[in-house]
This record gives C-alpha cells, sequence and structure tokens, in this order.
C-alpha cells in the first residue's frame, strides 16, 4: 500500500510520491501567540501529528518544520486592522515579547497534554528577519512588487497562477473589488511584503531593512522560513481549511515568484473547522473553548484527542459537551478493555510494539487488524476507520491478550492515545500531579535535546532525573520513565 492524500491543489486524492526517496519535508502553519489556543485550532495539530506519525509509520524519515507567528499577524488576514501581537500586548501591560513567550509556553503544555510529537523544527518569526528581507529582495528583484506610501506590496497581477489553490479568478476578484480597505493597493488582493511606519505609528517591533524601518507582513514569514529549513520545493504544507483563499494563496505566490520553481509544494493537506452550534469557533467571537476549559470541566485532554480521531479531518466536527462525554466513555471502555486484556499477563511486563514482535503477528488474526489498521491511514489519514479497527482487535476473542495488547499499541503508535503508558500507570500507585508535571518536562526538554543533537545536554538531564529516582527508557514507541516503581510514557 501507499499513502492517498486529498490535495488540495486540484481538489483531488492522490498518491503520495516525495520528492526524495524515503524523506518528507513537512511544513505545518503554527500558532500566532497573542492568546491561548482554542481547541478549534488545536483540530489542525493533532491533524499534523497523525499524518506525521503515519509517515513514520510507513518509514520515512520526516522533517516536521513548524513556526511561531509573534510579529506581522494583522487582525484581518487582508492586511487590515491591526497587529494581533500589539494589540495583545497593550491590553495586558506587557510587551510584544513577554506576551509571546507566555502564550507559546501555553500552546506546547496544550501540544503536550495532548500527546502530539515536538516538530522536528520550530522557528519564531521574530528570529528569521534576516531570512525575509532575502526572500523579499528576491521578490523586488523579479518584478512581482511595487511601493506605496511607504510600503511594499506584491502585485498579484504579475502572477497568473495566483488563486490556484483557492480556485479563485483574476477577473472575478477584480470585479469583486472592496473600496476603503487599503487605498494604497492597486488591486484589492494585493498583500503587504513590508510594512514601514506608514501603518502604525508606534509599532513595538521594526527592523533596518531596505524598504524602510519596519516590519514584515504575516505571509512572508511561513514562505521563508520554510525554504530555509526544506527548501525551494517540498513535499507538504498544512493548516486550517481558512488558510486556503488568502494565506496559502499568498504563500503560493510570493515563493514561486521568488524561486521560480513550480509547484512550490506539491501536496496541501487541509483541516476542516471544528464548529459550535452558533458556528465556528474564533477568538474574535469571545467565549472561546480552551483545552484547560474542558479540563476544568473534569475531562482528560486525551478524551479531546480521542472525540477528534472520531472524525475525519476533512469533515467539520460540531462539538458539544455531550459529544466529548461520549468520548471520554469510549476511551475509558477502551481502556477497561486493555486492563482486562494487561491483567492476563499477570505482573509481567507489557508487550512492546518492536519489529520482531510485530512481525510475529502478520500471520495472526490481530495482524489481520494492524493490516486493515495501515489501509485505513495510508486511506487519507482515515482515524475513524483506524479506532473501528482497535477496537475490533480488542473485542476479538480470537487473539491472545498478549497478541491484542501488542496490536493494540501499535496502532497507538499513530492515533496518539497514550495507551501502553495509561495502562502501566493503572498498573502502579499513582504519581503525584506537582511530581509528575517536573517528570515530564525534563523527559521533554531531554527529547528536545536529543532531537538537536545536544547529547551532552540529554545526558545532564537523565542525570538530573536520575537523581530524582526516575530512570527514563527510550522505546519504538516512545521515552517511558519510572519512579520508583511508577511508569509512565512521553
Amino acid at each position: 500500500m501507499s499513502l492517498t492524500l486529498f490535495n488540495t491543489l486540484g481538489r483531488e486524492l492522490q498518491v503520495f510520491k516525495p520528492i526524495a526517496a524515503g524523506k518528507v519535508g513537512f511544513y505545518g502553519c503554527g500558532p500566532t501567540v497573542y492568546n491561548y489556543a482554542h481547541i478549534g485550532n488545536l483540530r489542525a495539530y493533532v491533524l499534523h501529528d497523525v499524518l506525521v506519525r503515519t509517515l513514520r509509520r510507513m518509514g520515512f524519515a520526516v522533517t516536521h518544520v513548524m513556526n511561531i507567528t509573534d510579529v506581522g499577524h494583522l487582525s484581518g488576514d487582508t492586511d487590515d486592522g491591526d497587529d494581533k501581537m500589539v494589540r495583545s500586548a497593550q491590553e495586558r501591560g506587557k510587551s510584544v515579547l513577554e506576551v509571546a513567550e507566555f502564550y507559546a509556553r501555553a500552546f506546547f503544555n496544550d501540544t503536550r497534554r495532548l500527546h502530539i510529537t515536538p516538530p522536528t523544527v520550530i522557528c519564531r518569526a521574530t528570529e528569521h528577519i534576516d531570512e525575509m528581507i532575502g526572500l523579499i529582495k528576491r521578490i523586488e528583484a523579479k518584478g512581482f512588487t511595487y511601493s506605496a506610501a511607504g510600503n511594499l506590496y506584491f502585485d498579484i497581477t504579475k502572477f497568473p497562477r495566483y488563486g490556484d489553490l483557492a480556485r479563485l479568478r483574476l477577473g472575478d476578484l477584480k470585479a469583486g473589488a472592496r473600496t476603503g480597505v487599503d487605498e494604497n493597493k492597486r488591486n484589492p488582493q494585493d498583500f503587504v511584503l513590508w510594512f514601514t511606519k506608514s501603518k502604525f505609528e508606534n509599532q513595538a517591533l521594526v527592523w533596518e531593512s531596505p524598504w524602510g524601518t519596519g516590519y514584515p507582513g504575516w505571509h512572508i514569514e511561513c514562505s521563508a522560513m520554510s525554504i530555509k529549513y526544506l527548501g525551494e520545493t517540498f513535499d507538504i504544507h498544512a493548516g486550517g481549511i481558512d488558510h486556503v483563499a488568502i494565506h496559502h494563496t499568498n504563500e503560493i505566490a510570493q515563493s514561486e515568484a521568488a524561486t521560480g520553481r513550480h509547484p512550490w509544494v506539491n501536496y496541501w493537506v487541509h483541516n476542516e473547522f471544528l464548529v459550535l452550534d452558533r458556528g465556528k469557533m474564533s477568538k474574535s467571537s469571545g467565549g472561546f473553548l480552551t483545552l484547560q476549559s474542558l479540563v476544568d470541566a473534569g475531562y482528560d485532554p486525551l478524551d479531546y484527542r480521542y472525540f477528534l480521531l472520531g472524525g475525519h479531518y476533512r469533515s467539520q466536527l460540531q462539538f458539544s459537551y455531550q459529544a466529548l462525554e461520549s468520548a471520554r466513555n469510549a476511551r475509558k471502555s477502551l481502556m477497561d478493555r486493555i486492563m482486562d486484556k494487561a491483567a492476563s499477563l499477570g505482573a509481567g511486563p507489557l508487550p512492546e510494539p518492536e519489529p520482531k514482535a510485530l512481525e510475529s503477528l502478520s500471520q495472526s488474526k490481530a495482524g489481520t487488524y494492524i493490516e486493515s489498521f495501515n489501509k485505513a491511514m495510508e486511506d487519507d489519514l482515515s482515524t475513524p476507520r483506524g479506532l473501528a479497527e482497535l477496537w475490533g482487535l480488542l473485542r476479538d476473542s480470537d487473539s491472545s491478550p498478549q497478541e491484542a495488547l501488542l496490536g493494540a499499541f501499535d496502532m497507538d503508535r499513530v492515533l496518539g492515545l497514550n495507551l501502553a503508558a495509561e495502562a502501566e500507570r493503572r498498573r502502579s500507585p499513582p504519581v503525584p500531579d506537582e511530581l509528575k508535571d517536573e517528570i515530564e518536562r525534563l523527559v521533554a526538554e531531554r527529547a528536545r535535546a536529543k532531537r538537536d543533537k545536544d547529547f551532552a545536554a540529554a545526558d545532564r538531564i537523565r542525570e538530573t532525573l536520575k537523581n530524582k529516582g526516575v530512570t527514563v527508557e527510550d522505546r519504538p514507541g516512545g521515552t517511558v520513565w519510572r519512579c520508583e516503581g511508577q511508569a509512565s510514557q512521553s
């Protein structure tokens, strides 16, 4: 089997073919850190995680790049409104960078609780201004820009393929032109590459550039950073469906204008909205739900992950506490079945989904479920079908408890429900919350150090954990830590 993805560019299912054999370059749009992520935002990052886990399961070496927007994102995606970061800083009486750091930490705390694998590269916009300026220079040299009132704009009429991703036609765009948005624009869909002080009198973060003292537009950051880390053409770009018409359309235009490469990205993957009874969830509407809102209501973050896995990423998913309650009950029943299987093993260790152990399952009934699970995930990441195969395996009495657990833990390497760690936790006395948080923070820091090849730092963190009575073990399904006979997984 091979992976099939629905490519927004073309609106069809396509067999995934990487640019370089065995390798995947993947860019997923990250958060603008001016407020907490709401649960609708987090749907995108669970999708990105499932995609990366599936690719790695298939044997690909994945470089996953995610941006952190800490400058330049205006409250309107079409260059109108004020800077989201600046407005948030003013409202909170903090500096922009203080606000960015606070909400970035909150975001990564949410992704950790949702058991989302950290990206290979996390890049902040404010740390890549030189790359943005360099890319804008290339766009300007190719004749795609014009200056007006101090700002540098991208002229969409110079780029014939503008709007292909969103299936927009230039003639229709002109016919639907709005007035009063930005009188400096020749066309209403032109967008700013670089703002100067002509936009705001007292912009908090500004840099020197060939076009004056100012700051970059929102769209340019993703192009500059993805090109830096993945090259001028890469495999997959993902984000929410709301990015198609403006942000991703503009990314394509400026990137292909600068590099002359077409296509810039081969596969575009977009998740649909999470909706409430009153419509799409958004921060501007106020009263949005955060992951902590769900925790405060008594739910585990993985209840929410289970809820998301129950819907296909390309379908709108309606959130309600009733639906979340159903997900919680289903996850509890799932864990009860796993614990029933684990009880039959006595005090022996739980099986680990290692290659040799999984190979032994290939001719068994459990192996049939694993094969069907793989087909489901390779068919445009069908997590609902994947969950169905997991349930089928755990309900099937023809598989031994050892085989069922081995297959379930193997499937969970994609689903990310932390089944093995939860089973270990239930078999051991509970770890105090304050100690568990500290241990998991250190384990996550060690994982980042290893990913960055800072092995000396990783060894120091391991020694710190050892001094706290904690041992860590790197397994195929993740890092397991043990504290005085207790275990968990990160």
